[in-house]
């Protein structure tokens, strides 16, 4: 899961990047509210943790555009606006939820989590397909009873491809969920990755094949249905 964090307190934003990545969770940062527009317009996340008090305006202004737009993507405010009308304020502009600073970062973890629920951006706790099961939220993979060790990356790339299984998942797409905007990534550390990956689960007698559609990307499919 990436998610993308607007927030112009940098010692925060860098601090919460790094507590949301030892959960699993991987992010872009933009500092106001125009980087925030042009990352959302490069590349789609799953969620948006929306700072309101920015250098260039209000945050709820992007939610108001977004909704304007039919765009459903979840947005969590993220603000010290404690008063009950700021925090109504947010709702009525359509955020999803809303955190009041300080917070302790398991729940707003837990909050993530309950928001892409409800959207349906996670199908459920656990994604089964031939003999593979894959946790979405341990992230842990077995093929059968067995456990099949993976990184952290292989863990997001599977599930990636699990959660769009049957579908080709372009190159630009992954790189976007796995890499993100700001982390350089090397020519070939996709092709790495889906190689990786491929012989870890036809070692563990996976019923599952990464097949790779040159020029477009990769899918996941059951060789055995």
């Amino acid at each position: 899961m990436r998610v993308l964090m607007i927030e112009d307190d940098q010692p925060l934003a860098t601090a919460l990047m790094e507590a949301l990545k030892r959960r699993g969770i991987q992010s872009d940062v933009a500092t106001n509210l125009a980087d925030g527009r042009q990352m959302l317009a490069a590349a789609r996340y799953a969620a948006v943790l929306l700072d309101l008090g920015l250098p260039d305006g209000d945050g709820l202004a992007l939610v108001r555009s977004l909704r304007a737009q039919s765009d459903p993507i979840p947005v969590i405010a993220v603000s010290a606006r404690s008063a009950l009308d700021a925090r109504i304020a947010g709702l009525n502009a359509g955020a999803d939820d809303y955190v009041v600073k300080p917070f302790d970062v398991e729940e707003l973890t837990a909050r993530l989590h309950a928001v892409l629920r409800r959207q349906g951006a996670l199908s459920g706790a656990e994604l089964r397909f031939g003999n593979v099961r894959f946790d979405t939220v341990s992230g842990d993979l077995t093929v059968g009873d067995a456990a099949v060790l993976l990184t952290a990356r292989e863990r997001q790339f599977a599930a990636l491809l699990l959660r769009r299984f049957g579908q080709v998942v372009s190159k630009q797409f992954a790189e976007d969920q796995l890499y993100g905007l700001t982390e350089p990534v090397g020519s070939n550390a996709l092709e790495v990755q889906a190689y990786r990956l491929r012989r870890k689960l036809e070692a563990a007698g996976a019923t599952l094949r990464i097949e790779t559609i040159r020029g477009v990307g990769y899918m996941m499919r059951d060789v055995a249905a």
